[in-house]
């Protein structure tokens, strides 16, 4: 089964509030009202939205209000039915709404149009579900490095939905329907191989794919950025999304790479940017590698989101060039649409701009 769907993500910070409590517990219910197919709250590590506000977990006076990412995914009809509650819920920080393919099936056969060059797959299970004795999160990434796909990332989240039933994760508890998400890209075709069997071996997932470009893999350089016009022939504007792969253990001048890119973005204008620290995952010609109980040191993937329009994108990615001149895997998509938000300021809005290349409709 092949449907056309919708992911929406929404920034802010941990201690965002909305209806007497959190914002992200504001945003996990509505989704659960809605009995959306799959939703995921992460929490980020580093970052900055459009007040230019640092925040960080490296520093105390920082740490206290993380950046949070609230993943929903499910047809267009359904996840525009829950836009303007969204909207109203989160009046500071940015939304973004993607087009993406919604896959399911064990008979799994998908295509990206004709001339796309690379593909993003997510595959959204629970944390504790199992592939024969082995956790399947593990299985799913060694099946996508066996295909040759290009890098794939591990992230927990604390809450979400799975079939529409909310699955909040606790203290004390084992959490085994909790959602995680497994982010790859690579090669359309790579990623075609990959499918069917990581469709037959898991029970019901939630899995989405999505055009992208890989520009840069372990240091080279592959492609430039995607460029589209600054808007579509009805005026609705396109944004654009870099994503930058690498692991916490990867420095640049003996600092985390990711730490010294979010400021860098930050001190050069740069309207936002959040990394997010996965679980398990490779990149590149590197072994899978993540959480250990016996390793001093955190060897564990990481991603960093740069948003931003396409005129301005040019001059970030001269950034991450720059930064990500040995390792790392970068990559570039298009986000038909985005709210970016804060005190007295309003940017983008929420009605999607036609698909790159085609005329509205």
């Amino acid at each position: 089964m092949i449907e056309e769907g919708l992911r929406l993500s929404a920034y802010f910070g941990e201690r965002d509030r909305a209806e007497g409590g959190l914002l992200a517990d504001a945003l996990i219910d509505l989704y659960s009202r809605h009995s959306l197919r799959t939703s995921v709250l992460l929490r980020g590590i580093e970052g900055f939205g459009i007040r230019h506000r640092l925040a960080t977990e490296r520093l105390l006076s920082l740490s206290e209000d993380l950046p949070m990412l609230a993943l929903a995914v499910d047809t267009p009809e359904r996840i525009e039915a829950v836009l303007e509650d969204v909207r109203a819920l989160s009046p500071h920080g940015a939304i973004t709404l993607e087009r993406a393919r919604l896959l399911g099936g064990e008979e799994l056969r998908a295509e990206l149009s004709p001339g796309s060059d690379a593909a993003k797959l997510t595959v959204y299970i629970g944390r504790q579900e199992r592939v024969g004795a082995r956790p399947a999160h593990l299985e799913v990434v060694d099946c996508l490095r066996r295909h040759g796909v290009a890098g794939a990332s591990v992230l927990l989240g604390l809450d979400g939905t799975a079939g529409g039933v909310r699955r909040r994760g606790r203290f004390f508890a084992r959490n085994a329907q909790v959602p995680l998400m497994i982010q790859s890209v690579g090669d359309s075709a790579t990623i075609a191989l990959a499918l069917g069997e990581i469709a037959a071996m898991l029970s019901e997932p939630t899995m989405t794919l999505e055009r992208v470009r890989v520009c840069k893999r372990d240091g080279a350089l592959l492609a430039e950025p995607l460029h589209p016009p600054v808007a579509d022939t009805a005026g609705l504007a396109y944004w654009h999304k870099l994503v930058v792969y690498t692991s916490e253990r990867t420095r640049h001048r003996h600092e985390p790479l990711h730490g010294a890119l979010v400021r860098r973005l930050r001190r050069e204008g740069a309207a936002g940017a959040t990394t997010l620290r996965g679980q398990w995952g490779y990149h590149g010609e590197h072994a899978p590698h993540g959480e250990a109980f016996w390793s001093i040191h955190r060897h564990v993937p990481v991603l960093t989101l740069v948003l931003d329009t396409p005129e301005n994108t040019p001059r970030w990615f001269q950034i991450v060039d720059q930064m990500t001149s040995e390792s790392g895997l970068v990559t570039s998509e298009i986000v038909p649409a985005l709210r970016a938000a804060g005190p007295g300021i309003e940017h983008g809005g929420l009605e999607l701009a036609a698909r790159h290349g085609r005329s509205p409709g």
